[in-house]
């Protein structure tokens, strides 16, 4: 089966973008020699599945493209004129839902696969395929911007179990959570 997993740093007032989906936020926080874990993170996927805004932000930040993985971009609006001729052979659109692109994805044999963007985030979640979250917060107050958990429709709560917790001497703590099932109606 494929499943979903999630890296994504988070302000202390639960923002991972400004509203204007800029990052400068996280720059202060930058250090070189911390070992954030994502390296590792990446290693453990077989590619990516972002939103349209996440992957504007990505293309944004000029130079060459950060990721060596396949990407596919979740997008109802985006067209193949909006892919970089250099990056038409890394990065494919998709308006599949959640579930029948983790289906696809799992016939081509992907086993992991990084979920990012809010957007993207709450619908995997909403659908039951994020397995685990390694969430950093950043100790910094944004005010307003992009949420990582907004309002969600949910049928149930979605509970998490607290695996693992880092503190870095920048002041980033990172958690990661599991994504438990939620709960059956005899929980209730």
């Amino acid at each position: 089966m494929t499943t979903g997993h999630v890296f994504i740093a988070m302000s202390l007032d639960g923002y991972i973008a400004r509203e204007d989906d800029s990052l400068d936020w996280l720059t202060p926080y930058h250090a070189p020699d911390e070992d954030h874990g994502f390296d590792t993170f990446m290693a453990s996927v077989d590619g990516l599945v972002m939103g349209r805004g996440t992957f504007r932000t990505v293309l944004g930040f000029g130079g060459d493209w950060p990721y060596a993985k396949p990407v596919t971009v979740l997008s109802r609006s985006l067209t193949q004129d909006d892919i970089p001729d250099a990056l038409r052979t890394r990065v494919t659109l998709s308006r599949e839902t959640p579930a029948a692109l983790m289906d696809r994805l799992a016939s081509e044999g992907w086993q992991r696969v990084y979920v990012d963007g809010g957007q993207v985030i709450r619908s995997f979640l909403r659908e039951g395929l994020i397995a685990d979250m390694e969430i950093t917060l950043v100790p910094v107050l944004i005010g307003r911007g992009r949420k990582l958990f907004g309002e969600m429709d949910l049928a149930a709560d979605i509970r998490l179990d607290q695996l693992r917790v880092r503190r870095f001497a920048s002041g980033l703590v990172l958690t990661r959570y599991a994504v438990s099932s939620p709960p059956s109606s005899k929980d209730a």
